[in-house]
This record gives C-alpha cells, structure tokens and sequence, in this order.
C-alpha cells in the first residue's frame, strides 16, 4: 500500500515497551536462508478456507512454495497436506516434508522457529493473529498476516508496537487485499487527484449471506467454538470486525484518514446458530472536515450478497462495488472497463467464507501476494501494521458505539484497554 495512514498512538512509546517484551528481530539476510533468486519458502498457519485459497494464489501467482504447514486440528492438517501435495505434484516439486508439519496450540511457535521456511502467513481466527504475528517477527520471518490485525484494542496496540520492530527488518502485509485490486487502485488515485473535488459524504454497505457449517460430529463446546469460529465474537471480533472491516479499511485508504467517533446501533435479531455475533449494524462515522460515512450491515439469510460505497463530492460520485460497474459520474465521468458483471449470487457468496470472487476482485489477491513476494525478494520490505490497525480501531469504535449504544471517540476507544478473554484451555488440544 503506498498510503501509510498513522494510528494517533505515540510510537516512541511503544517501541520503549517493546523492548521489554523480550522479542528478537533478526537480520533478514540471516534469516531468509535462500538467495534473491530462489523461491521463497513459505509456512501457512492456519488450514481453513480462506488460508487454503489464499496460499493457492501465491502458488499459483508468485515463486513461492509452501513448505510448512501448522493447525491447531490434526484433521485440518492432513487434508491441507494431502491438497498442498497434490498441487505441487501438478507444478513439478516435492510435497511438504511431514517433518514440517505442526499441530496443537504450540504449532504458530514450532513452525515460527523452523530454519526452513523464509516467511508465514497467518490465517489463523482473528482472536490470534496478533500472538502468531508476535512470534513470527520475533522470529525474524516475513508475515503476510490476514486481517483484522487484532479483535481488541489491546491487541491492536499490541501489533503497533510489533509493527514497530519488524521496521526494515523483515515485510510484514495485512490482508486487505482490495488496496491491490486494479479497478479500486485506479478509482481511488482519481479521488486522490481530485475527480470528486471535496469530498462531502459516504454511503456504504456490506450485506452478506449466512456464515454457514457443516454439521459436527459431538464434540465439547471449546473445540465446536473454535472450529465454528466465525460465529464466536471473542474469535472472529463480530461481523463487523472480521468482516465489515473491508469498508472501513477503503474509506481509510480514501479518505487518506480514521474517524473522530462514531454512533451505532445493531442486534442479534434473526440469527439462531448457537453462537453470539450480530447479524446488522447501523454506524455513523464523523471523519475530520465533517465528512460522515454512513453504513449499514447484515449477516445472515441466502438472498442478497451485495458490498459497496458511494462516494459523494461537489464534481461527482463514484460507485465501487464489488460486482458490477466501478465508476465516477460527475465532472471528470470515468468507468472501469472489463470489470465483472456477474450477479451470480452463488460465486459472491464464496467471497464471505475464502475470500474467492470473480469480479471486481478477480485479480486482488494475485497483485497482493506478488507485491508481497517481490518486497522480500528486492528488500524493500512493506510494513502495513499502522495501516492495518488503524482500519482494525476503526471496526473496534464501531462496535464498541454499538455495544454501549452511545456515541465514542477515538480517544475514548484508545483509552479503553479493551481486551477480550478466550476462556479456553488450549492445552486440551495438545
């Protein structure tokens, strides 16, 4: 990401209480292990859906190879080995080592120690990230770490100040893999240059379909949470963090800022899964200038799967959904050409649970992971912990808005200390 947007957090302060937490960042000619040329060797942490999808695309875009994998469930692991062999069969190399792969609550720790791999990517729950991005920086490995870069603010903080030792060290990239989508990279620079003039509101939404499982065989409630997750707010942080958060993240990346506080409302009202998330959120956002963004979500249901913003200037609007035409109409009238124009409900549903899409996405996460890849090989390494925690406080002073049905500021959240309790022996997963 080229905007590099500050979290109003003071930095001197955080790398002082870094240096107390005992992390060791290494010199990444140390610990690359391979030359600028070679392939670099990657570990994936976290065997789901969207950690599956994703290292498919490095595979398949990039010089990478996965070398290493790491779950929490042996059955995860297996049925990632035996996909991640199958496809390296078909490019030509060997398979994943068995003795690479690393299972139980110590696995992000095992595989963060391994010489053989140059970098992890994380895909792990939200709950986690920041704990396994913790150890593979200190580690010295590069991290391409999926969002949210933490479920509660002190999480958020915490990524901040591990942000601010893996600088020039090591790349570390956040999962918003839609600043690299060519029709949003292309909308957003003629925004920037001035396509919209002064920009006076935002409308956005994000309405997705049911989060849906298959249906478990018996198991205690701490292992159902777990691989249920997406239901859990502890685990996933609530739709609005895990998910809603793509929005913010853009309004960000436009509004080349965060918000000064917001007012939400929301509920858990037609959703009957066994778990605790909301399925709607209402929030208004008030950003500096006095530029309000509007937004709505829900999360539930089979009929309609449909994200957006609306940008509202004094030349003109733009449109950029995920589906369907991404434009400017006004003064300085633009469209992107060859956009996807599916309205095939099914294949945008595949979007919410792995991150998959065919439209204006279709290439996001190609143009991500070789931006990634080419950052380690050329050294000029990224660093969007700042960005990426910025735009995970922005779902967080949403949600807390709503929680407490009041409004809050971003000085309010970031007095807050909120910080969430797993209440989950993990040693029982040994």
């Amino acid at each position: 990401m080229d905007d590099s947007p500050k979290v109003d957090l003071n930095r001197r302060e955080f790398l002082g209480k870094a240096a107390g937490t005992g992390l060791l960042v290494l010199k990444p000619s140390i610990v690359r292990g391979s030359q600028a040329n070679s392939a670099i060797r990657m570990g994936l942490l976290g065997c789901g859906g969207r950690g599956t999808a994703v290292a498919t695309s490095f595979i398949n875009n990039t010089a990478a190879r996965y070398v290493a994998l790491a779950d929490l469930f042996s059955d995860q692991l297996e049925k990632a080995k035996d996909y991640f062999d199958k496809l390296a069969e078909s490019k030509g190399y060997a398979g994943i080592d068995p003795k690479l792969l690393f299972r139980g609550p110590r696995a992000y720790q095992e595989l963060s120690a391994s010489d053989k791999i140059d970098a992890i990517h994380i895909a792990t729950p939200g709950f986690f990230h920041v704990a396994h991005l913790e150890a593979a920086v200190s580690a010295g490995k590069h991290v391409y770490c999926e969002k949210p870069i933490g479920v509660d603010v002190v999480q958020s903080k915490h990524a901040l100040e591990i942000g601010g030792l893996a600088e020039g060290r090591v790349s570390l990239d956040v999962g918003f893999q839609i600043r690299s989508a060519p029709p949003f990279v292309e909308l957003v620079r003629r925004i920037h240059d001035g396509a919209l003039g002064k920009i006076a509101c935002i409308s956005a939404h994000y309405h997705a379909t049911a989060m849906t499982y298959s249906a478990r065989p018996p198991m205690s409630h701490d292992e159902l949470r777990l691989r249920n997750w997406y239901w859990d707010r502890t685990i996933s942080g609530d739709i609005i963090v895990d998910q809603n958060i793509h929005v913010f993240d853009i309004c960000n990346w436009v509004l080349k800022s965060r918000p000064l506080k917001a007012s939400a409302s929301g509920g858990r009202n037609v959703r009957s899964d066994f778990g605790n998330t909301w399925d709607n959120f209402q929030v208004n956002f008030t950003y500096p200038e006095n530029v309000h963004v509007s937004f709505n979500s829900v999360q539930f249901g089979s009929r309609l799967w449909d994200v957006s913003e609306r940008i509202f200037g004094s030349m003109g609007v733009s449109e950029s959904p995920y589906s369907g035409p991404i434009r400017i109409l006004g003064e300085q009238a633009w469209e992107w050409q060859n956009a996807g124009m599916s309205r095939d409900a099914s294949d945008r549903g595949k979007f919410s649970v792995t991150g998959e899409f065919t439209d204006n996405l279709a290439s996001a996460d190609r143009e991500k992971d070789k931006a990634f890849i080419e950052s380690i090989v050329t050294g000029k390494f990224h660093n969007q912990a700042a960005a990426g925690a910025q735009s995970a406080l922005t779902a967080m002073l949403a949600r807390m808005a709503a929680y407490q049905g009041r409004e809050v500021t971003w000085e309010e959240l970031l007095r807050s200390d909120e910080e969430y309790d797993l209440a989950i022996d993990l040693n029982q997963f040994s």
